[in-house]
């Protein structure tokens, strides 16, 4: 897992939103691309497109998912 600002693939990032990180007035939001050429998953805030953001594996980030999703109530 690395952090990072800024990688060679960014522009051709397609960053996307879950329906479910919002806490309804749709400002709280994290928004995630997935790189293809590097196989990573990037995590952002939506309130700060360009600040930094969080790089995981494919891996990592399904480990991640599953595990919130037996969390959930």
């Amino acid at each position: 897992m690395s952090r990072i600002t800024a990688t060679p693939d960014a522009p051709a990032l397609a960053w996307f939103k879950s329906s479910y990180s919002s806490s309804g007035d749709g400002n709280d939001c994290v928004e995630v691309a997935i790189a293809t050429a590097s196989a990573t998953v990037h995590v952002r805030d939506s309130k700060r497109p360009h600040g930094p953001r969080l790089a995981v594996t494919r891996t990592a980030w399904t480990g991640f998912v599953g595990a919130a999703v037996d969390l959930a109530p």
